[in-house]
């Protein structure tokens, strides 16, 4: 009996054991074999920097993680999915990922993974000779990056497309602003870059010219200054068919036509690459020795000194002068003074500018003589419309005198002969007496005067 329990007791221990084993075996085979991996993919699909990496962890058995990101931000990450890891820089990195299991175990894999260099676009133009039409353009690619294609375009080129790093020359022929436009690619990123070429217009030869001031009515001999509105030129050639000189190579030359005339102006403007001819004509006329100034306003004195119309005059300067305007470098040029008394005309006459204070006008520092001869018994209103040139004034004895220095009335024809304080002869025609009040009334007229030699 006591050996039957003990079999018995025997066979309990041995069951106890085997259910042991049996369920240390069972507890050992939940435990998954430890296998560290993983993927990742690129944010956007942009494989060029900046960049950021997204990762997935595929591990089993896996409890605790350690992620190492060279060259990453962050650089490392116990997370088991880490967040994005942007790369700043490009170049190959290695990527760790390090599983523990539940038991301490570790087991550590790694992948390469390469970033790609940003793009840098770039490229920079040179212009052949220069922006004049046609312009020929070289271009240099300074684009940097990787795995990179290229297309161009050219507006108003020709070519006016290009795919691949450097293009051809671009020829540009008509004037604007052009736009070159350099497009490139990764593979992942366009970017786009433009810049501009200009072409210059057309030479287009364009000239005018001013005459010297004493030479306004084009008879000779006759001085004129060029003005030169040449569009797109750099040289000058000029042609003046009787003229002195004959020709010139400045910009804006200087000439004189001594003779009576019509001669030929031609300027051939040129810029290297195109020259384009322009003719005009100038007329010069003979000389009359004489200026014919026409319908010339010279108001009473109330209205001279009211500074509405002039009283003063110069026949070398063709303009009236106010007391107000009446400078030194003026002054030795007013040869004529007009005195009208009233709006009435009752009490007219001319009087030298040195005598201008004694008729209540401000005095004219610096004023020279001249001679008058209030009235007409000299020359004629014919003799005055006939006249083409300066031999009727030639043979004129003009003194001061008593007599000439009388006052007239408004009556008409009125003719007033003068000389002035350089010996020239001249008359003045009063063509109307106006009354418009005792501020802006004058007379009208028109003036002959000798040339000054």
């Amino acid at each position: 009996m006591i050996t039957h329990l003990k079999r018995l007791h025997l066979i309990s221990i041995v069951i106890l054991l085997l259910w042991i084993v049996c369920l240390s075996c069972y507890k050992e085979s939940e435990i998954p074999p430890l296998t560290p991996q993983f993927s990742y993919t690129f944010k956007n699909n942009d494989e060029s920097v900046p960049v950021y990496l997204q990762f997935t962890n595929k591990t089993e058995g896996g409890e605790h993680f350690l992620w190492e990101f060279e060259g990453g931000q962050p650089a490392t990450s116990k997370l088991r999915t880490p967040p994005e890891i942007f790369y700043s820089k490009h170049g190959a990195y290695t990527i760790k990922l390090t599983a523990t299991n539940e038991l301490g175990e570790q087991t550590t894999t790694e992948q390469q993974i390469q970033i790609k260099d940003a793009i840098g676009i770039s490229f920079s133009k040179t212009v052949i000779d220069s922006h004049y039409p046609p312009v020929t353009a070289e271009f240099s690619n300074n684009t940097t990056g990787e795995g990179l294609t290229y297309q161009w375009t050219f507006n108003g080129g020709t070519p006016s497309s290009f795919e691949g790093k450097i293009p051809p020359k671009i020829t540009f022929t008509e004037p604007g602003i052009h736009t070159v436009t350099l497009t490139v690619y990764n593979g992942f990123e366009t970017l786009t870059k433009t810049d501009t070429i200009e072409v210059l217009p057309y030479v287009a030869p364009s000239f005018s010219w001013e005459v010297a001031h004493e030479d306004y009515d084009y008879q000779a001999s006759v001085k004129i200054t060029l003005s030169n509105t040449t569009q797109s030129a750099i040289a000058y050639q000029w042609i003046f068919e009787g003229g002195s000189p004959e020709t010139s190579t400045a910009t804006t030359p200087t000439v004189t036509f001594n003779n009576a005339g019509t001669f030929k102006i031609s300027l051939t403007a040129s810029n290297g690459k195109m020259s384009k001819k322009l003719e005009k004509t100038i007329t010069i006329y003979p000389n009359t020795g004489i200026y014919h100034l026409k319908d010339i306003k010279l108001g009473i004195n109330y209205s001279h000194n009211t500074q509405h119309i002039p009283a003063f005059y110069s026949t070398l300067l063709r303009r009236g002068f106010l007391s107000s305007e009446v400078t030194a470098a003026v002054a030795p040029f007013i040869d004529i003074v007009f005195f009208g008394q009233s709006n009435t005309f009752s009490y007219n006459k001319f009087i030298s500018p040195t005598e201008s204070v004694s008729y209540a006008f401000n005095p004219i520092t610096g004023a020279k003589n001249t001679v008058f001869i209030n009235t007409q018994e000299l020359f004629s209103e014919t003799d005055f419309d006939t006249m083409q040139n300066d031999i009727p004034l030639q043979s004129l004895s003009i003194t001061h005198s008593p007599i000439g220095a009388q006052p007239f009335n408004s009556s008409l024809p009125r003719i007033v002969l003068f000389k002035t304080a350089d010996n020239r002869k001249g008359a003045i025609k009063i063509k109307q007496f106006v009354d418009e009040g005792t501020e802006k009334s004058y007379i009208l007229c028109d003036i002959k005067v000798q040339k000054k030699q």
